[in-house]
């Protein structure tokens, strides 16, 4: 099965037909193992494992590492994770293998004259150990790996890389983090929505949810952040050919420069998680210092485990030891009225959402988590 495909912003990278076929079949690998395989890890749970372990202890497993004691022996499952991880790391190769053949390319055609938006580097500036330490979700070169002068290579990678990963559900522009937000936000604050606002994107990458605000505030004054330089030169010449001014700045979303009390909208998407427990904090209340007075921050994630049954809090453990993600656990152990009211945030003034969305369907906002939290994303905030 085919995706819809990425929408062509004009830096994207010539693919030959074999590579694009390679492409095609790690996105089909993936959703093939999304839609068939992982339904039967809960039906092997629950009519095998799950009575077993009731019978040895006279009650159900109790949380998600009780389950995980228990999955990790069961040859479905094992074969599951040796798949999603070989399927994780070919997508990878399969993203690669074009970007590298034109590399140089690629940079010279990021350098963007008569800009709409802006792009500040700070050479100085050190990247985390927390993304430093490890290739994040097995990208090689994480974030911020160079290896020529004005080096695009890990923005185009991660791009493309996100399209075939995220299997048609984040629309040709991948931008439906962004979109989910706005809306919420649309929804819950009218008095935001016809106003020019100033916004702040933390943690941007390559933009990707950056530019849904463009669409749907589109008087606003957008600003992201990010600490890795190729990235948000890939980010920049993308916003620039697709026409959208961004100002875009390297930076460290856990101390920022801006002064108090400047950004009207202050939003991150799947960012806390690749963060430390004690990054997670710094940048909540980073956010909520940078708010004006009425200003609100919305960050959206994937469920905590306070969200999720232990089985689904056990699949969703997967991450962390096995894609590079070592502080995938930290925030899901975390309780997110916890987190909101250390930031600053007010009983009264916060706020958590549930996002659900179906394969290439529209957003529903929900009550709660309605499966093992892949397709059901939390928005957490509060207005300042």
């Amino acid at each position: 099965m085919l995706m819809e495909r990425q929408f062509d912003h004009g830096l994207l990278p010539n693919t030959l037909a074999d590579e694009r076929a390679r492409q095609d079949f790690v996105q089909s690998l993936k959703l093939y193992l999304a839609q068939k395989v992982v339904p039967g890890i809960e039906a092997v749970y629950e009519a095998r494992v799950r009575p077993a372990f009731e019978r040895t202890h006279g009650r159900p497993p109790q949380d998600n590492y009780e389950v995980d004691a228990v999955m990790n022996g069961n040859y479905y499952y094992r074969l599951w994770a040796s798949l999603y991880r070989t399927a994780q790391e070919l997508m990878w190769c399969s993203a690669a293998e074009p970007i590298l053949r034109q590399r140089e390319d690629m940079a010279r055609a990021a350098v963007v004259e008569n800009p709409v938006g802006s792009l500040e580097l700070d050479p100085t500036l050190e990247v985390p150990r927390y993304l430093s330490a490890v290739d994040i979700h097995c990208m090689p070169g994480s974030y911020h790996g160079e290896a020529i002068k004005g080096d695009v290579t890990q923005g185009a990678l991660y791009d493309r890389g996100v399209h075939i990963y995220g299997m048609g559900g984040l629309g040709p522009k991948l931008g439906k983090a962004g979109e989910l937000v706005g809306q919420f936000i649309h929804d819950k604050f009218p008095q935001l929505r016809d106003r020019p606002l100033r916004i702040l994107d933390l943690g941007c990458t390559v933009g990707h949810s950056t530019l849904a605000y463009a669409e749907m505030f589109p008087s606003s004054e957008i600003h992201a952040i990010d600490v890795a330089a190729p990235v948000l030169r890939y980010a920049h010449a993308r916003a620039e050919a697709m026409g959208v001014p961004v100002h875009f700045k390297q930076m460290n979303a856990e101390e920022m420069d801006y002064p108090d009390d400047h950004f009207d909208l202050v939003v991150s998407h799947i960012l806390l998680h690749e963060t430390s427990s004690k990054a997670i904090h710094r940048i909540m209340k980073e956010g909520r210092r940078v708010l004006k007075p009425g200003g609100v921050a919305a960050h959206i994630d994937l469920c905590f485990f306070e969200d999720l049954s232990p089985f689904n809090g056990f699949m969703m453990m997967f991450d962390g030891p096995n894609n590079n993600e070592p502080f995938w656990g930290t925030l899901r152990k975390m309780k997110a009225r916890s987190l909101l009211r250390d930031a600053g945030f007010s009983e009264d003034a916060a706020f958590e959402q549930f996002v659900s969305r179906a394969y290439q369907g529209q957003a529903v906002f929900s009550e709660g988590a309605s499966d093992a939290g892949r397709g059901t994303w939390k928005i957490i905030g509060g207005m300042k």
